[in-house]
């Protein structure tokens, strides 16, 4: 395995279509200015065609078999399934966040709350047919 930072692939971008007929702006809205992404790139083409590229900090790529996601769904949403693609962001308040994500339009799937790896999760529906999982690290890098 070559070092951290040392391999082929330089940037993880999930893309996220947004049905027809949803509310493009709605869901840039609640990335943006709810979840506090901000704009990286953007561009328009012909036909209406737009794409805005939002800044979601560092990206990892978390592969789990299906032993650890019956057991993450069980710990982080009473045991109800997550979609076989399920985008967690770290955030510094997931109770806060939470609360802005169903403000600004998420379906609430289960509360923050605390897992046995230190974190504070919530599980969420968002905009774009994305489901999402708001996480807060509990143990700072020096407490680890």
């Amino acid at each position: 395995m070559s070092a951290q930072g040392e391999g082929r692939v330089r940037q993880l971008r999930l893309v996220a279509s947004v049905p027809e007929g949803e509310d493009f702006e709605a869901t840039l809205a609640f990335y943006r200015d709810v979840l506090g992404m901000p704009v990286q790139e953007s561009y328009e083409a012909e036909g209406d065609a737009r794409v805005v590229i939002l800044d979601a900090g560092r990206a990892t790529l978390e592969l789990s078999n299906a032993a650890q996601v019956r057991f993450i769904d069980r710990v982080e949403a009473e045991g109800k399934p997550s979609a076989a693609l399920r985008v967690a962001l770290e955030v510094d308040d997931s109770v806060a966040a939470t609360d802005d994500a169903v403000a600004g339009g998420a379906e609430l799937v289960a509360e923050a709350r605390e897992t046995p790896w230190r974190s504070m999760n919530s599980r969420l529906n968002g905009p774009a047919g994305l489901q999402l999982t708001l996480f807060q690290e509990l143990d700072g890098p020096d407490e680890a």
